[in-house]
């Protein structure tokens, strides 16, 4: 009699255990076979496959880097993240100071011109 008022006592575990395992045996049969997955994916898993080899073959073709750029490895890219690399800022400097050259010099002969207009309009 002890056996049954155990069982009694975990009869909603043992409810839950016999409808997940239910469930999971319902779920193996409704699923595709292992095969038929590896049928539908062949393509990919192939080319996937392919790249890998070739990623492999190139880094054991490609030669070493020398040893000097092993401390520097990634501060290039770092740097053109961060920011703008030094060459393209000198060319936006360049860029910049050309193009207020180009503005300040209409502006000037402007500012002449009216200065003209002014002191001749003071003559008359």
């Amino acid at each position: 009699m002890d056996i049954p008022e155990k069982l009694l006592k975990f009869k909603v575990h043992i409810l839950i255990g016999a409808i997940l395992s239910l469930l999971l045996i319902f779920l193996v049969y409704l699923a595709p076979s292992f095969l038929d997955i590896l049928k539908y994916f062949w393509p990919l898993l192939v080319s996937t496959a392919l790249f890998l080899v070739a990623i492999v073959v190139f880094g054991r073709i490609s030669p070493p880097p020398p040893e000097a750029s092993v401390e520097k490895a990634g501060e290039g890219i770092l740097d053109y993240v961060a920011g703008e690399p030094d060459n393209l800022q000198t060319q936006v400097d360049e860029h910049d100071s050309a193009e207020e050259a180009a503005v300040s010099a209409p502006a000037s002969a402007a500012a002449a011109a009216k200065g003209k207009g002014i002191a001749e309009n003071d003559d008359e």
